[in-house]
């Protein structure tokens, strides 16, 4: 394959649509929300920079994850 065709017209190596990712599998949901255990229910505010599946729940020590994943 010739890539630098591809290139000079804008295209090739990722340069494409979302490389097919569905909801949000990139990361980010932004600023706020809640990181809620999936187990008991319990709710702490997200921490801007700490992803929730590296917090443990306070009262039963299971993962959290982040509250837009449970609620699809």
């Amino acid at each position: 394959m010739n890539y630098s065709r591809n290139s000079e017209m804008g295209g090739g190596r990722g340069h494409g649509m979302a490389g097919g990712r569905g909801k949000n599998k990139g990361g980010s949901f932004g600023v706020g929300g809640y990181c809620v255990c999936a187990k008991c229910g319990e709710r702490v505010k997200h921490q801007t920079g700490i992803k929730c599946t590296t917090i443990k729940c306070p009262k039963c020590a299971h993962t959290m994850v982040r509250e837009e994943l449970l609620s699809s």
